[in-house]
């Protein structure tokens, strides 16, 4: 598992851009709806017997590499207070978490196929780093820890088996022990959204909490992922005055008149009206997919979905209209890619022209699998 990660300290990427040792990559399949350049087919013999798949090899069983990008600057923040991190093939997933057919491509038994998975987060924090920090570590963790006690629960004796609230679940946990951690080891009044997603070559995953956000581009419109857990929000309005709180007018809704979210990981001085509780949404894969794009409300607060996800789209198209499509991963050995980074800079700074004063983070991942443009001579 490789690990990339931001530092809260760091004030722009420009001082510190993070790295991602990427395998060799090769396009085998310039057609298939991947969301990353596809390693050579040596790679499609995951585990034993996986090669009757190269003939007719199903979505599920194409290993791939992410290529992302992410910009982080502190705005007029005195401090930089959220983390990023993404992690390649953070974990195999079990094909019977992803779909309920029971064969594929010929194969009934898909007991022991697994689906690479790559890991993708940003947490907002507030009343200092340390939480957010904290998340950038050990969310990517809980979540293999969480996945492998669900593996040992066989999908077979599974009735009426729901996907959905299967990954619901999953996550629930996770946010619930990484919230539960961080009580000995940071300040009452601390706290952090954390927006994740989980991408493999079959589906996007994305669990949410707090008020950063994630969006996906698919055929030049933009699909919200996740939901800003707003106090005002009227389920989560009803929920904190079920318990006792209030929701306070304070230069905008506010728990208590000091929060302005619902749900977060820490903040334990506001418990129990704030909870740790993610919402899940988990979507298949389409061929049209362009982009996702991952940001903190530095970023939404000034800038609509739409627009956040026609300028990720048509910055990737300039940059490889102008440099042309890489054949070779070996140039992003030690750096993330740079058609995705030039999304995720020109995000953030069109984020701060608008007039943007938080902290800015904008993780933006490529779905495309070719993007068909020559190199300018």
């Amino acid at each position: 598992m490789r690990l990339i990660r931001s530092d809260s300290e760091v004030k722009t990427m420009e001082e510190s851009c993070p790295v991602v040792a990427m395998p060799v990559l090769s396009a085998i399949d310039k057609d298939m709806p991947c969301s990353m350049k596809c390693l050579s087919e040596d790679a499609n013999e995951l585990h034993n017997g996986l090669a009757v798949f190269r003939e007719k090899r199903s979505v599920f069983l194409t290993d791939c590499a992410p290529l992302w990008g992410c910009s982080s600057v502190c705005g007029e923040r005195p401090e930089m207070e959220d983390a990023y991190v993404a992690v390649p093939r953070f974990f195999d997933v079990p094909i019977w978490m992803l779909t309920q057919d029971c064969s594929i491509d010929g194969v009934d038994d898909l007991s022991k196929f697994r689906v690479p998975a790559h890991f993708f987060g940003v947490y907002d924090g507030h009343g200092g780093a340390q939480v957010a920090s904290y998340c950038r570590d050990r969310i990517h963790v809980a979540l293999t820890e969480q996945l492998n006690e669900v593996q040992k629960a066989c999908p077979r004796e599974k009735i009426n088996f729901d996907l959905r609230k299967e990954w619901e679940q999953v996550f629930i946990d996770c946010f619930k022990k990484v919230d539960e951690e961080t009580e000995q080891i940071v300040p009452a009044t601390v706290g952090s959204t954390a927006v994740v997603a989980v991408v493999s070559s079959s589906h996007i995953i994305v669990a949410n909490c707090g008020d950063s956000r994630a969006v996906l581009s698919r055929g030049k419109q933009a699909i919200p992922l996740s939901v800003d857990h707003k106090p005002e929000r009227e389920k989560e309005f009803a929920r904190i005055e079920a318990e006792g709180g209030k929701v306070i007018w304070w230069n905008g809704y506010r728990v208590l008149g000091v929060l302005a979210m619902s749900r977060s990981i820490g903040d334990r001085y506001l418990k129990p009206w704030i909870i740790p509780v993610p919402e899940t949404t988990i979507l298949p894969r389409a061929k049209d997919d362009d982009c996702l794009v991952l940001a903190s409300d530095g970023l939404w607060d000034v800038i609509s979905n739409q627009e956040a996800c026609d300028l990720a789209r048509r910055k990737i198209m300039m940059w490889h209209k102008k440099n042309g499509t890489l054949e070779s991963s070996e140039k992003f050995e030690s750096d993330c890619d740079r058609a995705a980074q030039y999304a995720a800079d020109s995000l953030s700074r069109f984020a701060l022209h608008k007039g943007s004063k938080d902290n800015i983070t904008v993780l933006v991942v490529d779905l495309k699998s070719n993007w068909k443009f020559k190199s300018k001579s």
